[in-house]
């Protein structure tokens, strides 16, 4: 018995070891992109683009070796579905009454062009599906964080995670600076751009930045949306349990896997995001108070950098570069047709 629980004590103890160099490699890149994230003055790029963009660059100039990549995936995978669980804490349900039946009504139309149209677009450019839809995914919900939320469900690649980043992220830097121009041409009210901006702009920060250029009155209506359209990430990632599933038994029964089992639903929604629905409902009833859930979030946001500095780091730009253009192209058509019925929305619900 002692030596069974010796054994086993070595085992994780050797198992830490491995995890360290890895883990402290990229906790120290998350550092450094929350204060390069600080020093700007406007939010125009996020930490977590930041931490992907520095581990992508060390990859070209040196390979991890063994000893960083025990560490830098279980960073990747782990510490990124942990941070979704705290996640989890920091939003409410009842942030949907807050903004009204207007704003829903537009981020409906909105998130079934990404997912609707993304399909269509994915077929036609040929694209792998889960990279389309980690695309559609972050045009559609929140950027950065429905991609990592997505991404584990769907057993993404890391390289599909950092393309999906990518593409997401240089529209937001376009919208950044189009947005307060196309809204004063279109003569657009202080709600009617902040509800333009938070169901089209992808990333928060940039939902922000874009947000606070056209007034204060519009950057605090777009940031209030944008929280509203983070609630997307839950019913998504159990319809991409469910699909991903589907697609497994499929492909177990195609190749006359005899032994392959029937789909169960409660094996389907992974065990992290059934923590994450728990923590969400228990912030929505008031179990959690405000600093607490604050921290959490704060928390959430760090370690989803640090996995994405792992991802950045288990990331061979030359890899990305076989996928060709086509997953950009994708991500612009998705982020403009996202745009065009926004307004058209708006219009016809007469905000503008």
């Amino acid at each position: 018995m002692w030596r069974f629980i010796e054994t086993k004590m070595k085992t994780i103890i050797n198992n830490t070891k491995n995890i360290i160099p890895g883990l402290a490699i990229a906790l120290l890149i998350a550092a450094i992109s929350k204060w390069l994230e600080s020093l700007l003055p406007i939010h125009l790029i996020g930490a977590s683009v930041i931490a992907l963009f520095i581990g992508m660059f060390i990859n070209q100039i040196k390979k991890p070796g063994k000893v960083m990549t025990v560490g830098l995936k279980f960073t990747s995978k782990k510490i990124l579905k942990f941070a979704i669980i705290l996640l989890g804490a920091s939003l409410s349900i009842g942030t949907i009454l807050e903004v009204g039946k207007m704003s829903l009504t537009v981020m409906v139309f909105t998130l079934l062009t990404c997912f609707g149209g993304g399909y269509f677009v994915g077929k036609a450019l040929k694209l792998d599906w889960k990279l389309s839809n980690l695309i559609s995914a972050g045009t559609g919900i929140c950027g950065g964080s429905a991609i990592a939320a997505i991404a584990p469900v769907i057993d993404a690649d890391d390289t599909d995670i950092a393309y999906a980043m990518s593409a997401t992220f240089l529209f937001d830097m376009v919208m950044i600076l189009a947005f307060p121009l196309m809204g004063q041409a279109l003569g657009l009210s202080d709600m009617a751009y902040g509800l333009w901006a938070g169901t089209a702009v992808n990333d928060t920060s940039s939902v922000v930045a874009a947000g606070y250029a056209y007034s204060e009155a519009a950057g605090d209506f777009a940031t209030m949306v944008k929280l509203t359209r983070t609630l997307a990430i839950i019913p998504t990632v159990i319809i991409f349990s469910l699909i991903n599933g589907h697609l497994k038994t499929k492909a177990q029964n195609k190749e006359g896997n005899s032994n392959a089992k029937r789909v169960k639903i409660a094996g389907l929604l992974p065990w992290f995001i059934v923590a994450f629905l728990i923590m969400a409902v228990i912030n929505s009833l008031g179990f959690i108070p405000t600093a607490v859930s604050a921290s959490l979030k704060s928390i959430s946001k760090f370690l989803m950098v640090a996995a994405l500095a792992a991802i950045g780091l288990n990331t061979d730009f030359r890899e990305m570069k076989k996928s060709g253009i086509n997953p950009m192209i994708h991500g612009f058509i998705i982020s403009a047709l996202v745009v065009i019925v926004a307004i058209m929305v708006e219009y016809f619900i007469g905000l503008v």
